[in-house]
């Protein structure tokens, strides 16, 4: 256990555990936590890897009061963990909204970024344009402050509900639930500022492999948009898990780890 200075004296708490293969930084989606990754890191440490997660600001055991919790904020903590701590170059793997962040985080640490995984990453896009018709409506998006205010309980149930395509269980489903209520007052505010953000061009630029895992029967994000992300990256790679949902890592642990292994052990350290 341990905490970043995020300045204005406010903290982001994140978790380092060490091994002697290449580190993998953890980030968590929208309104979820570290916990969330639980299952992901002790498979992790077994085949022998460097670990970190962070909650996002106002998330988990962070601070709950930042004026900023963009994207780009919550991805200057990321790379301000990975300097402060003198880490080997590091793979970046980022769930749903942390998949937008661990993008802008690999490319504000340029050499010190090994690579990118996008698991039901937000990236390129998370609401569509013109001319990349995926993704969700940018309306919707900006409805979520109200619907949250109206019946926040209920909300975070709903989306909970919503992550899964496989059956995982009251109990998982009850797991992720709490972890959504646990969220701080306006975290709303990162996942707003995916209405406008595009980093089609900076998947375009970044020099390291890109893993885009999607789930086929994701509901909350459209698999096309990680479709887009592999094909807009300079080294892109696309797995597809035709029948999870939002959540490849919780509804099929092993297969996950197995695609995420079989990359990792192809980077160079």
């Amino acid at each position: 256990m341990a905490y970043y200075e995020a300045g204005d004296g406010r903290r982001v708490y994140f978790e380092h555990y060490h091994g002697p293969k290449s580190p993998v930084f953890l980030i968590h989606g929208w309104g979820m936590s570290s916990r969330v990754w639980v299952d992901t890191i002790e498979a992790l440490k077994a085949a022998g890897h460097e670990v970190l997660t962070i909650d996002h600001r106002g998330c988990g055991q962070s601070d709950r009061d930042f004026d900023d919790l963009s994207v780009n904020a919550i991805a200057s903590d990321v790379e301000g963990i990975v300097r402060q701590r003198g880490l080997r170059p590091v793979v970046l793997n980022g769930w749903s909204l942390g998949g937008a962040i661990a993008a802008e985080a690999a490319q504000r640490l340029g050499e010190r970024a090994a690579a990118l995984v996008l698991t039901c990453g937000a990236s390129p896009r998370f609401t569509r344009t013109d001319d990349f018709p995926y993704g969700g409506e940018r309306e919707n998006l900006l409805a979520m402050p109200g619907a949250i205010s109206a019946n926040r309980a209920a909300f975070f149930k709903g989306l909970a509900q919503g992550v899964c395509a496989k059956d995982v269980g009251q109990p998982a489903l009850d797991w992720m639930w709490s972890i959504f209520m646990d969220a701080g007052p306006d975290v709303v505010k990162s996942l707003l500022d995916l209405a406008d953000l595009d980093q089609r061009a900076l998947l375009a630029k970044l020099a390291i492999p890109v893993l885009s895992i999607v789930g086929g029967k994701d509901v909350i994000l459209q698999p096309e948009v990680g479709i887009e992300a592999a094909k807009h990256a300079r080294d892109g790679r696309l797995v597809n898990f035709e029948d999870c949902g939002h959540a490849p890592f919780i509804e099929d642990g092993p297969a996950y780890m197995a695609a995420l292994l079989d990359f990792l052990n192809g980077i160079r350290s």
